[in-house]
């Protein structure tokens, strides 16, 4: 499983990730931002940005308990909540 080692917020929704695998990448977290979770992280820059790496789950995570799948992160999967309107949609 890839886990997430750092990461840093760049302008807006960007985050440099650092990777298990030790690959770097530059993510624009805005279009996953979906949900009453992720709400606050969207209206508020200061939250979003209060974003830190939980070294047990290997994951980001933010002080709101939002948190995010790093296989979603490193392009592996998609969200749940985009597979499920992908299922419907079909």
């Amino acid at each position: 499983m890839v886990t997430i080692r750092s990461i840093r917020p760049l302008d807006g929704f960007n985050v440099l990730l650092e990777f298990s695998t030790n690959e770097q990448k530059v993510i624009d977290l805005e279009p996953l931002l979906h949900g009453p979770i992720f709400e606050p992280l969207r209206e508020s820059s200061e939250l979003f940005r209060s974003v830190r790496v939980d070294e047990e789950l290997g994951t980001i995570v933010w002080e709101n308990g939002a948190d995010m799948d790093p296989d979603v992160l490193y392009g592996k999967h998609l969200p749940a909540w985009m597979e499920m309107e992908k299922a419907v949609a079909r």
